[in-house]
């Protein structure tokens, strides 16, 4: 009897290491919680072909809605980790949602493996063409002088231009009125019409505006100038070092994945963010490509800690005082 038992069990644990030895045998989903042409939904897009490549089988996009992304999250956190099903999270999904959404249900640092960075997308401060202030300082003070009288637009709660515009208000020390929109779209028209003061966004969403003269850039939250948008000052630069943010992108998989499952995924991604096609579409997007001591699965881990450390007791003040 026992020997059948044993039999039975290196059986099975001999079949577990062959399917992972032969993964992936079919096409894999990658989970991008937002929109088609969103700039997550991009990013996705441009590592999946080259992970394709590299993992001999089809990975495919599959766009879950809601919920500031954590209706995909969710979903994707649920899927068996087997590595067929992988997600897209970024800032919000995996920093910035515990502060935000009550009940959420996942853990950003413990429901997933994770498998690594896909690319930075800066945030921009903007503002419509007909503000006075000619830079950050001159508009930091306005902003403060304003108060309640200044708009501040966003693409609605758990966006990157949500919780990065209340980061940039609660260091700045600003109490501007919040004007909601469903979506980046909305909200950066009427900033370009001038219904709306300013606003904090990605790179990607803002830049052909800046270079197009409909709305004015005051400075770029990263510690180097953007080739994008050369003109625009960092906000060190621009005398606020302290605001430092970017829309990360980033792949994870369902907690529990085999480990030589989660080799190949990682190696995966390392192969398509070499590709010199997807680093010049990502370059040309405004966004960065992760660095040597970024990249990997380590990296992504601390980096979830310290986002959520980050973002969770000023996204809750800023809850409590906008119930």
């Amino acid at each position: 009897m026992r020997t059948a038992l044993a039999i039975s069990l290196l059986s099975v644990l001999a079949a577990f290491g062959a399917a992972a030895d032969t993964y992936p045998q079919r096409p894999i989903t990658m989970v991008v919680p937002f929109a088609a042409g969103g700039p997550t939904d991009v990013v996705a897009r441009i590592v999946a072909e080259p992970m394709s490549r590299a993992l001999g089988q089809q990975v495919v996009i599959e766009n879950v809605t809601g919920a500031g992304g954590t209706t995909g999250i969710t979903r994707a956190s649920q899927a068996s980790p087997d590595g067929y099903t992988i997600m897209m999270g970024h800032m919000g999904t995996h920093g910035a949602a515990p502060a935000l959404f009550k009940g959420l249900k996942y853990d950003p640092a413990k429901s997933f493996d994770p498998i690594g960075l896909a690319a930075g997308t800066p945030i921009v401060i903007v503002a419509k063409k007909s503000l006075p202030a000619e830079n950050l300082k001159g508009f930091i003070e306005a902003l403060k002088t304003g108060g309640a009288s200044m708009n501040q637009a966003h693409a609605g709660v758990g966006s990157v231009s949500h919780s990065t515009g209340v980061l940039f208000d609660s260091l700045v020390g600003a109490k501007p009125t919040l004007v909601v929109y469903r979506g980046t779209g909305p909200a950066l028209n009427d900033l370009v019409a001038g219904q709306v003061d300013f606003m904090t966004d990605q790179i990607v969403n803002v830049a052909p505006q800046i270079t197009g003269g409909t709305i004015k850039a005051y400075a770029i939250a990263t510690p180097e100038r953007s080739p994008s948008l050369p003109d625009v000052p960092t906000t060190k630069e621009a005398g606020l070092p302290e605001y430092e943010v970017s829309a990360w992108n980033a792949v994870f998989a369902p907690k529990g994945l085999p480990a030589d499952v989660r080799a190949k995924l990682v190696a995966a991604l390392d192969t398509a963010l070499k590709d010199p096609s997807a680093k010049k579409r990502i370059l040309e997007l405004g966004g960065t490509v992760p660095k040597e001591a970024e990249a990997g699965p380590d990296a992504l881990q601390k980096l979830v800690e310290s986002e959520v450390a980050r973002w969770t007791p000023v996204l809750r003040s800023a809850v409590d005082a906008n119930p």
